[in-house]
């Protein structure tokens, strides 16, 4: 399991057990099945009237996708390229044909293929391009998807309230301010759920897939630089440091945290 995701499960859990405990004067007060299915399925409802049926059936896969430590493997094609480079700049295209095969990233192997094939590089850096584009279409329309069902359950969290609330109106001649109490509670508890769901499982489910994204749409571009360097015969050394400038880590792009004592100034001569 993704280890940020983890922490994030167990945090929530946790800070809700202790509302519940020791906030709560009786902690099963939390617990209202009535108005959890109102959230619940009337976000369902309302995602399904919204999108397509395919599109709204791969949020349990997307969700899976979030708790899984998924691994980008950079640095290994990263060298994969570098040494595809070096056979194709020796000329030894067989050698070149059958590293490719045991390349397992599809977009560095249909842009070093696109290569030895002799295609023009503004035809390839195009074509890349277009997947890169494409990627982040698709994948911002599925963090999209949860940002819709977010703003979605607040708002059945809402009816519920108003429909507990048009239920107490018919309590109040009774007099009885205990069951008055009560159903008051019960009313305010979709709206409990539905902030609930919406701030703490669908908008970070969002945010991590954009995060998600934003790292494969880097590596790509990585990539493409790669292919567009083997296009025009790039020494591999140089494509290694270049492309390694794009995965370092720097805390600072203008001060590096450490400066050097400054030299005193030399009298003029």
């Amino acid at each position: 399991m993704n280890p940020s995701t983890l922490i994030g499960i167990v945090a929530s859990i946790a800070l809700l057990a202790v509302v519940m405990l020791f906030a709560a004067h009786d902690p099963a007060l939390y617990l209202d099945l009535p108005s959890l299915g109102i959230v619940l399925v009337g976000t369902l409802a309302a995602t399904f009237i919204s999108y397509p049926l395919r599109e709204v059936m791969r949020v349990f896969g997307l969700i899976g996708t979030v708790l899984r430590n998924e691994r980008l493997y950079t640095r290994q094609d990263l060298e994969e390229l570098v040494q595809i480079s070096r056979l194709w700049i020796a000329g030894e295209l067989p050698a070149v044909e059958r590293a490719v095969e045991q390349v397992k990233n599809p977009f560095l192997r249909t842009g070093v293929q696109l290569v030895i094939d002799n295609t023009p590089e503004e035809d390839i850096i195009d074509l890349l391009q277009w997947r890169i584009a494409r990627l982040r279409a698709r994948e911002n329309a599925e963090a999209q998807l949860f940002r819709t069902m977010a703003s979605y359950a607040p708002a059945f969290g809402m009816i519920g309230t108003l429909v507990g609330l048009i239920n107490l109106m018919f309590l109040l001649g009774s007099g009885d301010m205990q069951q008055i109490g009560r159903s008051l509670a019960v009313a305010l508890m979709t709206t409990f759920y539905g902030v609930l769901l919406a701030n703490l499982l669908l908008k970070p489910v969002a945010v991590k897939l954009e995060r998600r994204t934003e790292q494969r749409v880097a590596l790509m571009n990585l990539v493409m630089q790669g292919i567009a360097m083997m296009c025009n015969k790039r020494s591999p050394a140089y494509m290694r440091e270049t492309l390694k400038s794009f995965i370092a880590h720097h805390d600072d792009e203008i001060r590096d945290g450490n400066p050097r004592k400054p030299r005193a100034a030399q009298p003029d001569v």
